[in-house]
């Protein structure tokens, strides 16, 4: 083969063998697309649910870490089948911890917020209750949901879980939904998904999920992966936090 054809096929031969080894470091957890700068993030924390199996918490809370979330329901009758088990041995342990509930777009938002409020007990010192409201199923277009439907529903369950714990509850969602949520619920704190780049600039974030292929040790599910968050603050403005 010609010398100048030959160097160009292994210049690019070698960028497709970087790029393959790259996508499948990616793909096992070892690299990350975000790496938020611990100085400037330095309170980290995880959210989990059954699909991470039994917990090691003592484990788990040496991880560099100082709060988790954990799943406690989804709907108006699902409860984590994990949740009583981790709720009561993440409190033997120095994490903050606080429980997030999957918002249905098929039940009621009182409904939801009597099985989140009957299933969560209130722990010290917990991180006020999470509402996670996001795509799935056949609600993955914004532009085609009942907006009013949900707005009311979600009012609901928002107002009457503040009323069960005297904590203003947080909004988890996406970049793509946060624009719908925030036409009626702009007083709460978010929690944004963004595991692909780092928030718009515009969003006024409390919690960034930025990355959901973390692995670390202390859980034994089918999941290999664990989500990771950062808190927007010092460690003494995440202790002032309620």
């Amino acid at each position: 083969m010609n010398r100048k054809v030959l160097i160009p096929a292994i210049s690019i031969l070698l960028l497709l063998l970087a790029g393959g080894i790259s996508g499948l470091l990616l793909y096992m957890g070892v690299i990350h697309i975000n790496n938020p700068s611990r100085t400037e993030y330095p309170v980290r924390g995880v959210d989990l649910s059954h699909y991470q199996g039994e917990v090691d918490w003592e484990q788990l809370s040496k991880e560099d870490i100082c709060f988790a979330y954990i799943k406690a329901t989804e709907g108006s009758r699902y409860r984590d089948e994990q949740f009583e088990r981790n709720w009561s041995e993440a409190q033997k342990t120095d994490l903050r911890i606080g429980a997030y509930h999957f918002f249905s777009l098929d039940s009621p938002g009182a409904a939801q917020a009597e099985n989140f409020c009957g299933t969560v007990t209130f722990a010290e010192d917990m991180l006020p209750p999470v509402v996670d409201v996001e795509p799935y199923g056949n609600y993955r277009d914004p532009d085609t949901l009942d907006k009013d439907r949900l707005l009311k529903e979600l009012g609901d369950y928002l107002q009457s879980v503040e009323a069960c714990y005297s904590l203003k509850p947080l909004i988890y969602t996406t970049e793509e939904w946060l624009p719908v949520l925030q036409e009626e619920f702009k007083a709460y704190d978010v929690w944004i998904r963004s595991v692909y780049g780092k928030p718009d600039p515009s969003i006024r974030w409390t919690f960034w999920q930025y990355s959901n292929r973390h692995v670390l040790p202390g859980y034994s599910g089918t999941e290999r992966y664990i989500d990771m968050n950062v808190f927007c603050g010092d460690a003494e403005a995440f202790h002032r936090y309620h």
